[in-house]
């Protein structure tokens, strides 16, 4: 069993890497309820678990072991001796992956600033837990020693990203080439409703507005993927899980952002079909752009392709596409009526 003193007495002889395995670093001498206990029920068996480092969070298991939730100790203490668990317990747990690194639980503390995150396997098992602890043996220190942490997580991090200009060419200019076929192709399909742009002039006035809108979606829906892959291990269930829920928020972005601009449409230039148009191509252009923005890096994840230099230029082209199709398309559709 991995204590705090052994990760300690390591740190201090040199012997960790950035790159060990957390598993290594982890306690498993952790607090460990029960869903379904009362508060006092909780506070009785954590009475009898007889812990000897210091509880930080506890955590609430199935019987299976899988990590259901998580309750702060000050929560559990404040709580009604009849509340349950299940009741007080924070249901989003933020969790590092067994595969991760040390540098990957460094980022962890650096991006959420909690004091300790339990470790899971791919079935949501818990395994233990990494905390502050290990980097500090007395608490006057702790600042400090975090702050040399850091300041060495990101020299290493500066130096891994680091590359020769022409290296840099040749890792991002292929993909720099589906924003310039996108705009070939956007240039042709913006020929094929030439007839309907010359028609209502309008429409092609707002053009810059619909893309941008959703061009804004998709690298917003980019980063957020981009920040849950490095943390998460990637799989066709994280892509559907993720698709369901952004498709929900695009739809709510796209309604919202269409009725606003389609809203000034009508007051200039007061065209009731160009107002319809407006809507109807953001809204669509908005959802498509939310889900290309998810889908994107995890295909490219699971195809084991970098993300982070080629997610951008495909999102973006794929949704440029999408969205000038969608809103041409409702234009024919409208002027035909």
């Amino acid at each position: 069993m991995n204590t705090p003193g052994d990760a300690l007495q390591r740190i201090r002889l040199g012997e960790c890497r950035l790159d060990d395995p957390i598993t290594r670093y982890m306690r498993q001498d952790f607090a460990v309820l029960r869903a379904d206990q009362t508060v006092a029920q909780a506070i009785e068996s954590l009475r009898a678990q007889q812990l000897q480092s210091r509880i930080i969070y506890l955590y609430v298991l199935d019987d299976q072991g899988k990590l259901q939730g998580v309750v702060p100790t000050r929560r559990l203490l404040l709580s009604p001796p009849d509340r349950r668990i299940s009741d007080i317990m924070v249901t989003n747990v933020v969790t590092i992956p067994a595969q991760a690194t040390l540098l990957d639980a460094c980022e962890f503390f650096v991006l959420y600033r909690y004091l300790a995150f339990p470790v899971v396997d791919e079935q949501g098992r818990m395994l233990g837990v990494v905390d502050i602890e290990l980097y500090s043996e007395e608490r006057m220190e702790l600042e400090q020693r975090w702050d040399d942490l850091f300041q060495l997580v990101g020299v290493h991090l500066a130096a891994a990203r680091q590359t020769e200009p022409w290296q840099a060419f040749r890792a991002r200019f292929p993909w720099l080439t589906c924003n310039i076929v996108g705009g070939f192709l956007a240039a042709l399909l913006s020929g094929v409703f030439a007839s309907e742009i010359s028609r209502v002039v309008a429409l092609a006035l707002f053009v810059p507005v619909v893309l941008s809108l959703a061009e804004a979606v998709s690298m917003q829906s980019v980063s957020l993927i981009l920040q849950l892959l490095h943390l998460r291990s990637v799989s066709w269930r994280l892509l559907i899980n993720r698709l369901s829920g952004e498709a929900q928020t695009g739809i709510l972005l796209g309604v919202t952002a269409g009725l606003v601009v389609a809203t000034g449409a009508l007051i200039w230039p007061g065209q009731w079909s160009v107002a319809a148009t407006i809507l109807g191509g953001i809204a669509l252009g908005v959802i498509l752009a939310a889900c290309l923005g998810v889908a994107v890096p995890t295909l490219l994840r699971l195809f084991h392709l970098d993300p982070r230099v080629a997610a951008g230029p495909v999102a973006l082209t794929l949704t440029d596409l999408g969205t000038l199709l969608a809103y041409f398309s409702i234009a024919r559709t409208m002027l035909a009526s």
